[in-house]
Formats: C-alpha cells, structure tokens, sequence
C-alpha cells in the first residue's frame, strides 16, 4: 500500500531524456509552486538514474516519460512500486498509445506533450490526498499492450510510424531503422525492447534484422560469400532482400514452410 503524502512541499522527481522536456517540466512547478507547493528533488534522464536517484531521497510523486532508452518509463514504475516507500506516478508523454489503458487501469494521471500549466496542477493535487491506490497491478497490466505506434524524433519534429506499416526493423549501430513501404526512420529504441514487445508481429531473421510475418512473400538463395546467410526473405512492397542466419532459418522455415521453393 502506498503511504500517504508527507506534509508540506510536494516532492516532485522529473524523468525524462530529453532535456527541453525536463526544462518545461522544471518551469511549470515554478509557477505553480503558489498554487500548490512544490520542491523539485530530483531530475534524471532515463529510469535506471531515476533509481539511483530516489535510493536516497523522498520522493512524492514522479513526472516520468515513458520512451526512454535503457529503462522505459513503464519499466521504472513498476520498479518504484516495489519500494517501501513508492511515489506516486504520472505519465508525460507524446503518446497517445497507452492512454486509453492507463485512465482505465486508475494510474494517477495521464498527461500528453506539450503539458500545460493547469493539466499538470490538476495531476499534482490528485496526488494528495489520493495516492495511487493500485499501482503494481495497473502498471503490470500495462506493460502487457504493445503499442499502435513507434516515434521517430526528425529535425524537431515527433514523426509518429504505424506498426502496422512496418515492414522491418534492423538495428544500426545505436538505432534501429523501422523500414516501411515508402521510407526508413530511426528510432531510439532496443531491438531485443520490440522483439519481446511485438514478438506475435515481427520474427526474426538475423541477429540484427525483425521482420512483420506478413510481409513475408518468399525465399531465394543468398549470393552473398557469408556462410552464415544461405538464404534470403523475399518482401511485400519493397524489392530488398534480408538475410536469413542459418541459427534462425529452423524457426522461419516452420513458420512459412508453405513460401519455400
């Protein structure tokens, strides 16, 4: 059970990697703070430092986004929700993804970016005297739904890329390329983090390569001098051809036994 909110200043923990967004969010309990008192006790870029962070401080309520490389921002609640004292928990995010999910799994709040002044107020005062009653449970159920979009941050702009379209996804260096029928994006995100994610979609080909199942339209043999890649994945839409190792070709194999020559 999460313990009441401590009396005076609301300690508020910003988590977020991207530092304009931890800015705002810093300006915005500034102005509030004569409306509802507030003290900023931590800042941190990504969840694991958001850990170490709250290891020696308390902590009321945390301000976390929840596309972070390392530890994602659902994987950090969770995590919180386990100590003896958790904060409370509010998700700032660009998403709209897991809205739906987390009002009706009663997370304290739900805010999306750009966060105005009296959105975020009205977050804060649901903190006390109401903690979140159900965190573990409502954040658990959460971490189960895969998301309907991936994000792509390009030339200041949030670029918002529907699974749906994605045709492959292949780690480079430290992105991964989402390729779609028109185009490729980058994303900030973990490979191995969307395979368990959208392992029903996507199976993969090669240490570095996941491909959605559907798109999947055929085998050839691979040309290539790599004894490791005999053969290759023919594509819906796009006329690349992706190597198949010869660890994962068991696997693709018996999935599509029916597209092989």
């Amino acid at each position: 059970m999460i313990p009441a909110v401590c009396p005076g200043p609301l300690a508020v923990m910003i988590v977020d990697d991207e530092a304009p967004a931890r800015t705002r969010l810093r300006d915005l309990l500034a102005d509030l703070a004569p409306a509802l008192p507030n003290e900023l006790v931590a800042e941190a870029e990504n969840g694991l430092r958001a850990l170490a962070a709250i290891a020696s401080r308390r902590v009321d309520v945390a301000l976390i986004d929840i596309q972070m490389p390392r530890m994602d921002g659902i994987a950090l609640a969770c995590r919180l929700s386990e100590l003896a004292r958790p904060p409370a928990v509010i998700f700032v995010t660009a998403f709209e993804a897991y809205a739906v999910q987390a009002f009706e799994l009663n997370v304290v709040d739900y805010l999306l970016k750009p966060v105005r002044a009296k959105r975020l107020l009205a977050a804060l005062q649901k903190v006390r005297p109401h903690p979140l009653p159900r965190l573990p449970v409502a954040l658990a159920s959460l971490q189960q739904t895969a998301r309907s979009h991936l994000s792509c941050h390009e030339r200041g702009r949030l670029l918002l890329i529907p699974v749906a379209e994605v045709i492959y996804l292949k780690a480079d260096l430290k992105y991964v390329i989402a390729r779609t029928r028109d185009r490729e994006y980058l994303l900030d995100e973990s490979l191995t983090h969307l395979e368990q994610e959208f392992g029903e979609q996507f199976i993969r080909l090669h240490r570095s390569v996941l491909v959605a199942r559907e798109t999947i339209i055929g085998f050839e043999k691979s040309h290539s001098d790599d004894a490791e890649t005999q053969w290759q994945a023919m594509l819906r839409d796009i006329p690349e051809r992706l190597p198949i190792s010869r660890r994962q070709w068991p696997l693709v194999k018996s999935f599509a036994h029916h597209l092989i020559p």
